[in-house]
Order: structure tokens, then C-alpha cells, then sequence
């Protein structure tokens, strides 16, 4: 599958030139406008294909690596108990939403009911009167580790002491949906780990010498260490991915990824037997 030639866009398309095709291919082939048997699984791949090339660094493990890196189905898939609302990820604690489409996935529409405005030019019929009176937030703010994973933490709501049960894998600005109140998640950033969504990203610093010879280094994951290896002449800047090690999706049996980027170390000061040892390696090189 080439994400490219789905979005009919070529490997050189600017960001500009990716969004633009995205949403001419999802007007096009989105079910509630295109009533052919292949439209949702076609705007299910066009969206995953503009979910890959629309991020910088999954744009260029796919240039690297191709489509088999990205062999999973994407955010919001069957299953979900949270779904997008504004700048919020609503999760609902009771297993339902108040999206009146149930469990789909809207290509990254920012509310469903927008598809409508976007699509036929006219409010969507559903959204009149939609919106309940408003609700009670309480911010809760949580460790790094303890969004991965999961926690229940005592706090006070409306005066009384509630237990609350937070979802393994919520996200910064995950708003969790009570029967009377809503619980706006903040989550702390990690010294080291960077998140976007249920992927983790990591810079792992490698020698000079390991670099170019290769071996196994030490590589930490929100499970512990792992060994990985290093390929001989290995490049700063190259990106290994490692499956299933991500963060996992509220109430599914699945996880995002781990990316591991490698940069070479350059010591600030060179010895004079590590110059002479240099200059003898530049003229094997050579």
C-alpha cells in the first residue's frame, strides 16, 4: 500500500499539498457522502494514510521503512471508550459516548458533528439541541507514569471524598466522563520519554566507536530495559521501532509503539592518543 499514490499526492508534497489532498479524498469517499461498498474501507486507509504522512517522524520511517512499519489500524478504531471532542479526548467511564454514530472513526475532524458543516454545507440535524447543560470539571494532575499505567487517587468532589479510577494510557487533556461531573486530566512530562498519543519516542545517545563497530546497548522502556542492538556504521539520526511497546489504549488489548532515535556522541575534548588513533582512522577511511 502506498500512502502516497492513496492521497494521490507525491513523495515530495508539502505539508500543505498532504492536507489539502486529504480532505479532497475524504469529501470524496466518506459513507455518509459516497453510498458505494468500498467507500468506508477506502476512507478508512486515506485516513490512515494522512495520519502517517501529516507527522514529521512517522513520515520518515515510512519513507525509510514503508507501510510494513504501520501495519496496525489507527487511533479511534472499534473498541474505543473515548472519542474526540474539541481540544479534549472525552473518555466515558459507563462505556458509552454521546456521539449519536456510536464507535467511528471521523478522520480527525475535531468534533463529528463538523463533518456535516465540511461536507454538505449545512448543520447536521443531530446537533440541534445536543448539548447537555454544563457540567462540573475538577482537574485531576497525574505522573507520567502514573497515565501509562493506570491509578486510583482519592480527591474531593462538590465537598465529599470520591475514589477515582483513572484508565491506564489516558493522555494530557483526557477529560474522563462521570455521571455528574467530569475529571480533566494533566499529566506531567517525563525527563526522557516523549509522548504523541500512544506512541513514546526516545534519543538514545551512542558512542563514536559503537557507531561504527556495532553492538548492543541498554535502552529503557515504561517496562524496564531492553537490550537493542546497533547495527555496524550506524548514522546519527537513525530510528528503530519497537511493536507493542507504546502506551496502551484505554480499555483495549493494545498498544502504541516505542521509536528509539540514535545520536552519536562527539566528545567536546580529544586526548592526544585519541587524535593520533583519529588521524589513523581518517586514512583508513580515506
Amino acid at each position: 500500500m502506498d500512502y502516497y499514490e492513496l492521497l494521490g499526492v507525491s513523495k515530495e508534497a508539502s505539508d500543505a499539498q498532504i492536507k489539502a489532498a486529504y480532505r479532497t479524498q475524504a469529501l470524496k469517499w466518506h459513507p455518509d457522502r459516497n453510498k458505494s461498498p468500498e467507500a468506508a474501507e477506502k476512507f478508512k486507509k486515506i485516513t490512515h494514510a494522512f495520519e502517517i504522512l501529516s507527522d514529521p517522524k512517522k513520515r520518515q520511517l515510512y519513507d525509510q521503512y514503508g507501510s510494513a512499519a504501520f501495519e496496525r489500524g489507527g487511533v479511534g478504531s472499534e473498541g474505543a471508550d473515548y472519542y474526540q471532542q474539541g481540544p479534549f479526548k472525552v473518555y466515558t467511564n459507563f462505556g458509552q459516548t454521546e456521539s449519536p454514530f456510536g464507535d467511528f472513526d471521523f478522520g480527525g475532524f475535531s468534533d463529528p458533528f463538523e463533518i456535516f458543516e465540511q461536507f454538505f454545507g449545512f448543520q447536521s440535524p443531530f446537533s440541534r439541541g445536543r448539548r447537555p447543560a454544563r457540567r462540573p470539571i475538577y482537574e485531576m494532575n497525574l505522573s507520567f507514569e502514573e497515565a501509562v499505567r493506570g491509578v486510583e487517587k482519592e480527591t474531593v468532589i462538590g465537598g465529599k471524598t470520591k475514589r477515582i479510577k483513572i484508565p491506564a494510557g489516558v493522555d494530557s487533556d483526557t477529560q474522563i466522563r462521570f455521571s455528574e461531573f467530569d475529571v480533566l486530566v494533566k499529566i506531567s512530562p517525563h525527563p526522557y520519554f516523549k509522548r504523541e498519543g500512544q506512541d513514546i519516542y526516545l534519543e538514545k545517545e551512542i558512542s563514536f566507536p559503537r557507531a561504527v563497530l556495532g553492538g548492543t546497548v541498554s535502552v529503557p522502556t515504561i517496562d524496564g530495559s531492553v537490550d537493542l542492538r546497533v547495527r555496524s556504521a550506524t548514522k546519527s539520526g537513525t530510528t528503530l521501532r519497537l511493536r507493542g511497546r507504546g502506551v496502551p489504549y484505554p480499555n483495549l488489548a493494545r498498544r502504541g509503539d516505542q521509536y528509539v532515535t540514535f545520536k552519536v556522541h562527539v566528545p567536546d575534548r580529544v586526548s592526544a592518543r585519541l587524535r593520533k588513533l583519529l588521524e589513523e582512522l581518517e586514512k583508513e577511511l580515506s
